[in-house]
């Protein structure tokens, strides 16, 4: 008697192979120009590398580069819920001040009874507390001896 075969059928292929998809992203950016782009960019190396130095080299985008290093490391500082309370607490400001600037009313001003009904408003104080005490940070970090940014935020001494 005979012995069966063993013969496994192979599936049909129902994707493209790796190959296939690769040609398919050649051609792609073949078309879009994209392939062309790359080659001029290794090809003007030098020429890229010398305009990348020459404009890094400049003090103001030294600077510019410095500040948003500054910008990051107290952003890192700050917790999410904090930032979010004063980006929308200042975008709630910006409303009121906004409103109020195109409202055409405008109110006599409140005299020397009006300002003593202020001195006396205690909403008023615990609105106002909080913005003075920040006026006093503000001011104590502007009167600071000046120091290199990276100094402050890590302790690591730096050359000036």
């Amino acid at each position: 008697m005979a012995k069966p075969i063993d013969y496994e059928v192979k599936p049909t292929p129902i994707d493209p192979t790796a190959r296939e998809e690769l040609d398919t992203l050649l051609q792609s950016l073949h078309e879009r120009g994209v392939l062309r782009f790359a080659n001029d960019v290794v090809c003007a190396q030098e020429d890229i590398a010398g305009i990348v130095v020459n404009g890094l080299s400049k003090q103001g985008t030294l600077n510019a580069i410095q500040n948003l290093s500054i910008l990051g490391m107290a952003l890192s500082r700050i917790p999410p819920e904090d930032f979010y309370k004063f980006v929308f607490g200042f975008k709630d400001a910006m409303s009121v001040l906004n409103t109020q600037a195109q409202s055409e009313r405008r109110d006599d001003a409140p005299g020397v009874t009006g300002a003593y009904r202020m001195l006396k408003d205690e909403q008023l104080w615990q609105s106002i507390s909080p913005l003075l005490e920040a006026l006093k940070a503000f001011s104590s970090r502007m009167s600071e001896e000046p120091e290199k940014p990276v100094t402050r935020f890590t302790g690591k001494p730096t050359e000036m």
